[in-house]
């Protein structure tokens, strides 16, 4: 049997006029196609389960909504309807400002069966490898490392979490004496091939 959380009632409720037929549209379609799905809230939006597995994801925001798949990436989609490089922040099926904006009942229909299909396979998500996202060296910080040439080679040897680290320790100094000392102290540290956390690494 389904589940109606009470709370998901009061995340529509006080959604923007715009996103309420869109959010309750998608949510009946839901429960119409998985009837042993299960609402619950997770990261303060409204999510559904199935088989104890997280399957569809509502959001709503000022000037939009969305709708998630989480098994996006496995299901198949020959209209190329289904958004998969921007997932967390526009959803499976983009930006949704009206009814307008969503497949047609029999599309949506489809792919809540597919991601149920995929669910009792067994199927789980891919995890993908995150890739650090690698800060940009202040000017002031690279001027230092090129007059110290074996803490510039050990810096530029490290993996970007490493160079991470250290730029942002001395980055968020409030003062400019605070930061010159963390920029002496890294230089040393950099010049015996330490990384910035070393006493706590075994």
């Amino acid at each position: 049997m389904s589940s109606y959380d009470p709370r998901i009632d009061a995340y529509i409720e006080n959604a923007a006029p715009f996103a309420q037929p869109v959010l309750n549209h998608l949510r009946d379609m839901v429960h119409r196609h998985c009837p042993d799905v299960q609402e619950t809230i997770k990261w303060g939006f409204p999510h559904f389960e199935y088989l104890d597995r997280v399957q569809f994801n509502l959001a709503s925001f000022k000037e939009h909504c969305t709708f998630g798949f989480w098994l996006a990436p496995l299901m198949t989609d020959p209209n190329g309807l289904l958004q998969l490089a921007d997932k967390a922040s526009m959803g499976s099926l983009g930006r949704l400002a009206s009814l307008r904006d969503l497949p047609p009942d029999k599309v949506l229909k489809d792919f809540i069966r597919q991601s149920m299909r995929l669910t009792e396979e067994g199927v789980r998500p891919k995890k993908e490898a995150k890739k650090a996202v690698e800060l940009e060296v202040p000017d002031y910080l690279l001027a230092v490392l090129k007059q110290h040439k074996r803490a510039y080679e050990t810096f530029k040897n490290f993996p970007p979490s490493h160079r991470n680290e250290y730029i942002s320790w001395i980055a968020e100094a409030k003062r400019p004496e605070t930061r010159d000392k963390r920029i002496a102290e890294a230089m040393e540290m950099l010049s015996a091939g330490k990384s910035r956390h070393w006493k706590y690494q075994k």
